[in-house]
C-alpha cells in the first residue's frame, strides 16, 4: 500500500492505481467524461486535470498513477478554470436540446457541467445538426450528441473485442463509426449494447427507452428471462450449451422449474417473444434449446441440491398438474409432509390428458414425473377431493388448490348437446387414456386455441379424413402458436376464418352446423379486433362429428368453501395465492383459467414459497444447481454473426406424421443447437459493465444552454 494526499485527506491505495481511482476510493470526486472503471486511461476530455507537486502542468488524474507520498490538489483555482474551458469547448458543439433529450437528468455530461457551474455557453456552435441514424437494429446513433471521448470505442475493443467502432478521419470532421459508414450488421457488430452502456451524453441510445420514468433497467435489458413466468436465467444457460458444457446448462434450467424435458416440447416459449435478436432478424429458438439440453442432462444438478430438514408440518395438494407438482415438489424440498390428491388414474393433469402425444411423449412426462416424485412426496391418483374439511381433519395443516380448468366452456348455441358434439378436453382426455372415440370421416373444431389445434392434429391421427377449423377472427388473432397452426396447415387441417357457429342439430346422423360471416369491428378487452357478424351471411355445412374448443372453466366442488370469481376461477390474493379460507391456497389454470405449463410451474413456486411462510419459513426457493462461474464477456470479432439465421427444428416427414402419435419434433443435432444458441446477444453482460461516480447534482434552471429557455 502507498499513502498520498489529495486536497489534505491521507488517502491510502495500492501501487499501480492511478489518482483518479485513489480518489475515488476515498470518496474524493474528481470529473471526469472519457474515463470509465472498466476501461483503459484516455485522458481525452481533460476534465480530471489536478495539480501534483514535482510534475509539470495539469496531469490528468486518470494517467497519473499514484506515487507514495504524493501531495495532489484537485479545485485550485487553474484547475477549476482550466476544466470550464474543456467542458464550455465540449459543450459549443453538443447539441443543446437537454431537455428534450431521453438522458435529461441521466447524462454524465449534463451533470457535470451542472457540478461546474457553467451557466452559459461562450463560443457559439460551430456545427450544423446531423440527421440521427434510426436505421440500425436496437440502438440509434446522434452524432449531435457524441463528445468523441472514445469510451464506446474501447468498450467494443477492450470488453468485448468485436472492434465494430472507430475513430473516422480527423481533426474538425473527427467522428465515431463504423468502416465504410456501413451498417451495424455488415461491419459484424454483435449487438451487446456495451457501447451504449458506457455513452455519457446518449450519442449512443437503445430504442426502447431504458430511462424512461418507471422503467426497470434489468427487465429491459434482459427482456427474455423476465418475460419467462419462472424467470429462468435464459442467457445464462444458453451460454453454457454454445460452450458445451449442457449439464450444467441444463442445471440452470432446473434451478427454477422441475419440468426441463416437458418445457423444452409444450413451452409457450414467451421469452422468444421479446427476444432481442427478433429485431436483428429472428428471435433465438430458446424453447428447442431448451429441449436439446434436458434430453443431455447428467443430473450434475443434484450434487448441488438442497433438501431442508423435516419441518413436521403436513401439506395436501390437490391436483397432480404442472402447478400440483411444481408445489409439492418445492414444499417437499423445503422440509414439509405432502401429499397429492389426483381424481384421474395418471398423474400429470392437462399435460398427461391434454396434451396430444405427438408433442409430449407420454415416457418424457412419466420419467420426469418420477424424477420429481424422488424428493419424497407421495401421488394417490382415484382420489378425488371433494370436501377440504375432510382433509383438514386428517390432520393437513395447508391445503394447495391446483385443480385446473377441466370443463369445456358452452358455444351458446342451439343444438349444441346433440349427439355427434363432443367437447374438446372430454375428446383429448379419451384419446390420452385409451378409450376409444368415434368420430367419423368429417369433422369440425370449433376454436382458434392451442387446444382447438391438438383436437384437430389428434383427430387426423385417429384416421378422420377431412377436419376443418371454424374460427371466428382471422390467423392473426388466433392465440394458438404460430408453429402449431403451421403444422396443422402442414398436416393438411382446413381452416375457415371469420365464422361463427350459430345452430347445431343432428339429421340421420349427419351434425348440420348453421355458420354466419364475421367482420373484423374495433379492438375488444384483448386487444383483438372484435368478430361482429354479417347480417344475413348464413351458411350450413355437415360434419360427422364437431368438436368444441372455445375455452375451459374450473370444476369447483361445493365441498371447498372457496370464494369463486369470473368464469368459475378460484378467487385469491395474488401475491399470497391465499383464498378466503384459512389454510387454503390455489394456483394454476383454477386461478386464471387455461394458461399454459410454465404459468402453471411458475404458480406451483409461488404457491409453495406461500405456504412455506405460512409455516413460518423463509419462503424462498432460489437455489444455486451450478458452481461454474459466468463468463467474463469476451466475445470477438465473428463474419456473418447478424444475418445467421434461426436452425430450423428438424420434423418427421408429413407423410408420416398423420400415421400416428409420435413425436413431431425430434430435436437439434449438437451441431445445430451450438450454432443457434451462439446467435445470442447476450444482452446480460450489459448488467455486469461497472457504473460511473457522477457528481453531487446542483440543478439550476440556468444550466447548461439558454437556447433552451
Amino acid at each position: 500500500m502507498i499513502t498520498l494526499d489529495i486536497d489534505g485527506h491521507k488517502v491510502k491505495t495500492e501501487k499501480g492505481k492511478t489518482v483518479l481511482q485513489a480518489a475515488s476510493e476515498a470518496k474524493i470526486y474528481i470529473p471526469s467524461i472519457c474515463a470509465h472503471p472498466d476501461l483503459t486511461p484516455f485522458g481525452a476530455c481533460r476534465l480530471c486535470i489536478v495539480e501534483a507537486e514535482g510534475l509539470k502542468g495539469l496531469p490528468t488524474a486518470c494517467t497519473t498513477l499514484a506515487a507514495d507520498g504524493m501531495r495532489v490538489k484537485t479545485k485550485t483555482p487553474q484547475v477549476n478554470s482550466t476544466r470550464r474551458i474543456a467542458m464550455e469547448l465540449m459543450l459549443a458543439s453538443h447539441s443543446a436540446d437537454c431537455l428534450r433529450c431521453t438522458q435529461n437528468l441521466n447524462c454524465e455530461l449534463q451533470a457535470i457541467a451542472q457540478y461546474l457551474g457553467i451557466t452559459e455557453e461562450r463560443w457559439k456552435k460551430s456545427t450544423e445538426e446531423v440527421q440521427i441514424n434510426t436505421t440500425n437494429p436496437l440502438f440509434n446513433h446522434d452524432l449531435n450528441k457524441c463528445i468523441l471521448c472514445g469510451r464506446c470505442v474501447r468498450a467494443c475493443y477492450e470488453l468485448r473485442g468485436v472492434e465494430v467502432l472507430s475513430f473516422m478521419k480527423r481533426g474538425k470532421e473527427s467522428y465515431i463509426g463504423t468502416a465504410l459508414d456501413s451498417s451495424l450488421s455488415d461491419a459484424n457488430c454483435k449487438f451487446c449494447g456495451a457501447c451504449v452502456q458506457v455513452c455519457p451524453t446518449g450519442a449512443l441510445q437503445d430504442k426502447k427507452g431504458l430511462l424512461e420514468v418507471g422503467t426497470n433497467r434489468e427487465e429491459m435489458l434482459v427482456p427474455c428471462k423476465h418475460n419467462c413466468p419462472a424467470e429462468i436465467d435464459i442467457p445464462r444457460y444458453l451460454y453454457l450449451i454454445a460452450t458445451k458444457k449442457y449439464s450444467e446448462a441444463a442445471a440452470v434450467i432446473r434451478e427454477k422449474v422441475p419440468f426441463p424435458e416437458v418445457l423444452g416440447r409444450v413451452c409457450i416459449h414467451p421469452c422468444e417473444e421479446v427476444c432481442q435478436r427478433g429485431e436483428v432478424d429472428e428471435a433465438v429458438s430458446i424453447r428447442s434449446l431448451k429441449h436439446f439440453v434436458a434430453e443431455r442432462d447428467t443430473v450434475l444438478w443434484k450434487e448441488h441440491m438442497r433438501k431442508a430438514p423435516p419441518t413436521g408440518r403436513r401439506a395436501a395438494v390437490v391436483g397432480s398438474g404442472p402447478a400440483g407438482l411444481t408445489a409439492a415438489y418445492y414444499l417437499t424440498k423445503l422440509g414439509h409432509n405432502v401429499i397429492v390428491f389426483e381424481a384421474l388414474p395418471v398423474p400429470g393433469g392437462m399435460m398427461r390428458i391434454g396434451i396430444p402425444e405427438y408433442r409430449l411423449p407420454r415416457k418424457v412426462l412419466e420419467r420426469e414425473i418420477e424424477e420429481v416424485k424422488q424428493v419424497g412426496f407421495e401421488v394417490k391418483t382415484n382420489a378425488r377431493v371433494e370436501s377440504l374439511d375432510d382433509l383438514f381433519q386428517k390432520g393437513y395443516e395447508a391445503i394447495f388448490l391446483a385443480i385446473g380448468a377441466h370443463r369445456g366452456i358452452k358455444m351458446g348455441i342451439d343444438g349444441e348437446d346433440t349427439l355427434g358434439v363432443i367437447e374438446c378436453t372430454d375428446f383429448l382426455r379419451k384419446v390420452s387414456l385409451g378409450e376409444k372415440v368415434k368420430l367419423g370421416s368429417r369433422v369440425a373444431v370449433i376454436g382458434g386455441g392451442n387446444a382447438a389445434i391438438d383436437a384437430a392434429r389428434t383427430a387426423l391421427r385417429l384416421k378422420v379424413k377431412k377436419v376443418i377449423i371454424i374460427y371466428r377472427r382471422t390467423r392473426t388473432e388466433m392465440p394458438a402458436s404460430p408453429e402449431e397452426i403451421d403444422g396443422a396447415l402442414e398436416e393438411g387441417v382446413e381452416f375457415i376464418y371469420l365464422a361463427m357457429p350459430t345452430k347445431i342439430w343432428n339429421r340421420g346422423g349427419t351434425v348440420k352446423l348453421e355458420c354466419c360471416r364475421m367482420e373484423l369491428g374495433e379492438p375488444d378487452a384483448s386487444g383483438r379486433r372484435r368478430p361482429v357478424p354479417i347480417e344475413n351471411s348464413e351458411f350450413l355445412t355437415s360434419y360427422d362429428s364437431v368438436i368444441a374448443a372455445i375455452g375451459q372453466m374450473p370444476e369447483v366442488p361445493e365441498g371447498f368453501q372457496v370464494a369463486i370469481g369470473k368464469g368459475n376461477r378460484l378467487k385469491t390474493n395474488l401475491e399470497s395465492c391465499a383464498t378466503n379460507r384459512k389454510g387454503v391456497f390455489a394456483g394454476g389454470d383454477a386461478v386464471t383459467g387455461p394458461a399454459s405449463v410454465i404459468e402453471a410451474i411458475a404458480a406451483g413456486r409461488k404457491g409453495a414459497a406461500a405456504i412455506d411462510k405460512y409455516f413460518g419459513g423463509s419462503g424462498i426457493l432460489d437455489e444455486e444447481l451450478t458452481s461454474i462461474a459466468p463468463a467474463n464477456g469476451w466475445l470477438g470479432r465473428e463474419r456473418g454473426f447478424a444475418p445467421r439465421q434461426r436452425e430450423k427444428m428438424p420434423q418427421v416427414p408429413i407423410k408420416e406424421r398423420v400415421l400416428g402419435f409420435a413425436q413431431v419434433e425430434v430435436g437439434y443435432e449438437e451441431g445445430a443447437a451450438i450454432k443457434e444458441s451462439s446467435r445470442c446477444l447476450r444482452c446480460d453482460l450489459r448488467l455486469g459493465i461497472s457504473s460511473v461516480e457522477l457528481p453531487p447534482r446542483r440543478i439550476s434552471s440556468k444550466t447548461v444552454t439558454k437556447e433552451e429557455g
